[in-house]
């Protein structure tokens, strides 16, 4: 229809939408034609909105196929190309999106970094999905160090986003549930089946500051997001 109407910008919106349900189905190429077709057509028509849009789409689809370099590049250049324009709930995506890219390539600091500062515009936004996905990328950050008290603190984060997303009737779906699977693959697999659940049901009943206080106590994590 908007082809028809000749509204191209919304044209390249409804691209950018088949294109993330491409992503949910797992068809990375169709999901990077979809994008790249929307990013097109939204630069030809100066539409800038729908050049970030496309291209967070490009970086999602990016990374969970793999291709951690592509992925961490598209996501720079809205970050360096787009500043004057970005929003908090992109700029929130975008940071959680670099966190789990740090998080892949096994560097925990870095990962704990932009999630932390991830946090503090979720704070911002005061959105409980937000808050959830960060704390999901910390738990992840945390896992990586291999330790009990580190896979203790990812399921009491993992635990604390549950909730969080419950308590506005969003839990995760199943195709979007990778980067929880993998990073709740990973605690349990450290601390074992029923001490991962006992964690994981305790951090359902703390808010998620109090998830995050526990972590920055037992993992050191500076109180500023912007320290080290």
């Amino acid at each position: 229809m908007a082809r028809e109407l000749g509204l191209a910008a919304e044209v390249s919106a409804r691209l950018s939408g088949l294109g993330r349900l491409a992503l949910l189905d797992r068809d990375w190429d169709q999901g990077r034609s979809l994008h790249e077709q929307a990013h097109r057509i939204a630069a030809e028509q100066g539409y800038t909105y729908g050049e970030i849009h496309s291209e967070m789409g490009l970086a999602l689809g990016a990374r969970r196929s793999g291709d951690l370099d592509a992925a961490e590049a598209y996501l720079l250049h809205i970050r360096d190309g787009y500043a004057g324009v970005s929003s908090e709930a992109g700029d929130h995506l975008l940071r959680a999106e670099l966190g789990f890219i740090a998080e892949l390539r096994g560097d925990a600091d870095q990962s704990a970094r932009h999630h932390l500062r991830g946090l503090d515009v979720a704070r911002s936004l005061g959105e409980p999905r937000a808050l959830a996905l960060s704390l999901e990328g910390l738990a992840g950050a945390a896992v990586l160090r291999r330790r009990g008290s580190a896979a203790e603190c990812a399921a009491l984060l993992l635990g604390a986003a549950d909730a969080a997303r419950r308590g506005v009737g969003a839990p995760l779906p199943p195709a979007e549930r990778g980067d929880v699977d993998r990073v709740t693959a990973t605690a349990r697999a450290v601390l074992g089946a029923a001490a991962f659940t006992q964690a994981f049901e305790r951090g359902a009943r703390l808010t998620g500051e109090e998830a995050v206080r526990h972590a920055r106590t037992t993992l050191n994590w500076p109180e500023n997001a912007a320290d080290g």
